[in-house]
Parts: structure tokens; sequence; C-alpha cells
């Protein structure tokens, strides 16, 4: 009798503590090793990747735009700067070259012509700080120097086609330098002069037909 009262105090000492005893959290299930899906762990999210900065050696050779507001690009030229006309020259203007640009050259050049490309209009040592040229530009205006065309001429000479539709080409050089050269160049020597000195360029194309 005494035993069997030992038993049922122990048993109820067991269930006091257990009730007592703070709860924990339950036992890991381990991974199964007999089949079936279990949950992996995810990889931490990949970062997108961010964009290059640019390179300012790229935005330094970026073209800068050539535009007129008598003609837009590979429009045809009004027949008022033609040889059909009054041969003037047309208005242009242009953005922002490079900061170390020192002067600008022009050339307008007609690659159609039956004997070969002609040459137009010959300017260089254009002021770095100009943005655009008047309508009619004449040599004396501007603070620069005029080489001479294929009608061996030092001004501007507008489209002339013998026959057919041609292409003008008006072609600004941004250069990190002054040209001093011993003669009136033709564009062939301005180019040779040029070489090396090239920081940016960009061109306006208009057509002529006769």
């Amino acid at each position: 009798m005494k035993a069997r009262i030992l038993i049922v105090a122990c048993i109820g000492l067991v269930l006091l503590v257990a009730c007592d005893a703070p709860a924990t959290a339950g036992p890991v299930e381990p991974l199964s090793t007999t089949g079936g899906a279990q949950a992996q762990p995810t990889e931490p999210e990949a970062l997108a990747p961010s964009e290059p900065a640019p390179s300012p050696t790229m935005e330094a050779i970026m073209p800068f735009e050539l535009t007129s507001t008598a003609f837009a690009q590979g429009d045809p030229i009004p027949k008022v700067y033609s040889c059909k006309g009054e041969d003037i020259s047309p208005p242009l203007a242009w953005g922002d070259p490079p900061d170390s640009t020192l002067s600008f050259v022009l050339i307008m050049d007609d690659p159609d012509a039956p004997v070969g490309t002609w040459d137009h209009w010959v300017v260089f040592n254009l002021p770095a700080n100009l943005r655009a040229l008047p309508e009619n530009l004449q040599p004396g205006d501007l603070a620069a120097n005029y080489g001479v065309n294929s009608w061996g001429r030092g001004d501007y000479g507008g489209p002339c086609p013998p026959s057919g539709t041609h292409r003008y080409f008006f072609k600004l050089y941004a250069l990190d330098t002054t040209l001093s050269m011993d003669e009136i160049p033709d564009k062939g020597q301005l180019l040779a002069a040029m070489d090396g000195h090239i920081l940016a360029e960009t061109e306006l194309m208009g057509t002529f037909s006769h």
C-alpha cells in the first residue's frame, strides 16, 4: 500500500514538472533520404547590373550636329543658293564642339560631279566660339581664311550640276589647333594639314537637280 502511494506521488510530481516547464520549439525535421520534394534554400536575389558611367573620352568624340534653316538633311537646296539663283551661301548653325576645340574647318563638295568630286567652298580657321554662319557669307566678314575651290576661287560657289540630281555635303570639322598655311590651300592640302588634329566632325547633305 505504501509502495502504491509512492508510485502515484512520483507520477504526479513528473506531471507537475512537465506542465511548469517552458515550451520549446519542436525538433527540426531532418532532410528526407527516401524521396519527396524538399524545400531548398533560395539563393540571394541577383543585383541588377548598374549602367556604366559614360566615358568622358567617348563623349568628347561624339559628333556635334550641323543644321540649316534653309533645308533639312537630305532635302533639296533652295534655288537661291545655287548658280541658278543668287549663288549665295546658306545659313548654317551647329552645337558645342569638344572643349579643346581651337578652330573649325568648313568644306562643301559634290561627289557626284562627272569629273570627280567638285569642291564648292573651303573655309578654315573659323573661330572656336563661333556657332553659326549667316546667309551670304563673304570673305572678310569673319576672322577666317579661305581656300580655293574647284573653280580656282576663294569664295562660295553654289550647286551647279550639268545634269541630274547631285548631293552636296557641308562638312564641319573641330580642330585642336589653328592652321598656318604657307600658301592658299586647296581642299587636298587643307585635309593634309588637318591630319591628326580633328576632334569631331559633322555634316549636312542637301541635293540639287539641273
